[in-house]
């Protein structure tokens, strides 16, 4: 039975909205990873072949109207846990995220996810959810100098607005939140581009834009196949292979099941992306995950894997503009990571505060992973407080049994990092 010419254009225009609302990953995964040491004007191809593929996968093996690219959260992880703060390259980190992966499939092919989904209680999964989100709020307002280290008097202080590339930052953030209120498509992308363009017309940005080239394709093989496998049995790989992992299928779980209106597409759709996240560690970025932001082309009619097939589509043909992002500071891209981080922070409402077993997990996992500058650590607190609070008041009803073991591999975690980090 063919599809009718309604729907396709329905499914069309929902993939091209998809597109759209995430196309601002093309410029700002690269910038994020250049803090890892990969250059930006190479991960840039990583990030757009990575969409590219996981869009093409998620359409012909799913069928679902879901987008694949390298997650926010997740690259934030690879850069400044796992290389910034445990001191390793990124070809070692490449390595682990390649490895994490590899889990990752395993679990989303077997019956492991089915297992996982229904111990791991949903408070968590949102907390995960939540804390990535603050986390990303925090980045953001420190990549548009709005914040900056307190010193001796505080942890954080207030930027300065006598500078110009704060002021810029504003201007964005104030253009790209009405655009994303009156849910113009497109609109993340229309307020990186006005905010550029006013930066390069006042002259503001200088060192912070990054240079990217589509002439720099040649010597794109240089991020390719670099994984560093050289410490894979240490203990301080071992852990951020386990806490990577943890990100990946929980936080991929959390998203897929917030946004797939048929519940029948989810294992597919999990199996795909696990496919995508592992072939991303080759292409040389940090791992793709579903995309939060797929919800605008759900809410624009897209049922389907057309969707994910025009934005894949879509991925391709912006190599094309790729010269156009050298013009783009960091503080047009800063807006765009803080309006990401406080959407995904509206899962706080739908978290049963009455009962404070549920709540204060969460609450852990959500202020410490941007207290601590890392997602594992925060993840580590939640998982082990979960169970201990739910004994001590009587409710071990409520606690899975794997949660006790989930509970003791995120203790053993926190005291490897004391050691190790």
């Amino acid at each position: 039975m063919g599809i009718s010419k309604t729907r396709l254009k329905t499914e069309i225009l929902a993939g091209i909205t998809s597109f759209f609302a995430i196309s601002y990953i093309i410029i700002v995964n690269p910038m994020i990873l250049s803090d890892a040491g990969i250059p930006a004007g190479l991960s840039v191809f990583a990030t757009v072949f990575s969409s590219a593929i996981g869009c093409l996968i998620m359409a012909l093996w799913a069928k679902a109207p879901v987008i694949l690219t390298p997650g926010m959260g997740v690259n934030a992880f690879f850069t400044y846990t796992v290389v910034v703060g445990m001191h390793l390259s990124w070809q070692q980190a490449v390595a682990i995220s390649i490895f994490s992966s590899l889990i990752y499939m395993v679990i989303a092919f077997t019956r492991a996810s089915e297992f996982l989904a229904n111990a791991i209680p949903a408070v968590l999964k949102k907390g995960i959810t939540v804390g990535i989100g603050l986390f990303l709020v925090t980045l953001g307002l420190e990549k548009a100098e709005l914040i900056q280290s307190g010193g001796k008097r505080a942890l954080l202080a207030a930027g300065s607005l006598s500078n110009p590339a704060t002021l810029l930052a504003l201007f964005g953030l104030l253009l790209s939140l009405i655009l994303f209120l009156r849910r113009v498509p497109g609109g993340f992308v229309i307020g990186i581009i006005v905010t550029s363009l006013v930066g390069v017309l006042f002259h503001i940005g200088g060192t912070q834009a990054t240079s990217i080239s589509l002439s720099q394709l040649p010597k794109y093989s240089e991020i390719l196949f670099k994984g560093d496998f050289s410490q894979m049995f240490s203990i301080k790989f071992l852990l951020a292979v386990f806490s990577m992992t943890m990100i990946l299928v929980f936080e991929s779980m959390g998203i897929l099941e917030g946004i797939l209106q048929d519940s029948s597409q989810f294992r597919k759709a999990f199996q795909a992306s696990s496919v995508t996240t592992f072939i991303s560690g080759f292409l040389g970025t940090s791992p793709t995950v579903a995309a939060a932001e797929s919800a605008s082309g759900i809410e624009s009619g897209g049922r389907t894997g057309i969707v994910s097939l025009v934005s894949g589509i879509l991925f391709l043909l912006s190599l094309f503009f790729i010269p156009l992002l050298s013009y783009v500071p960091q503080a047009a891209i800063a807006p765009v990571i803080i309006i990401t981080g406080a959407v995904m922070m509206e899962q706080l409402a739908t978290i049963n505060f009455a009962d404070f077993t549920d709540w204060f997990p969460a609450f852990l996992i959500i202020v410490l992973i941007p207290l601590t500058g890392s997602i594992s650590t925060g993840l580590a607190f939640g998982f082990v407080a979960y169970p201990i609070l739910k004994l001590a008041m009587g409710k071990q009803s409520e606690v899975h049994p794997i949660m006790y073991v989930l509970g003791l591999l995120f203790l053993a975690q926190l005291g490897f990092n004391s050691i190790l980090v």
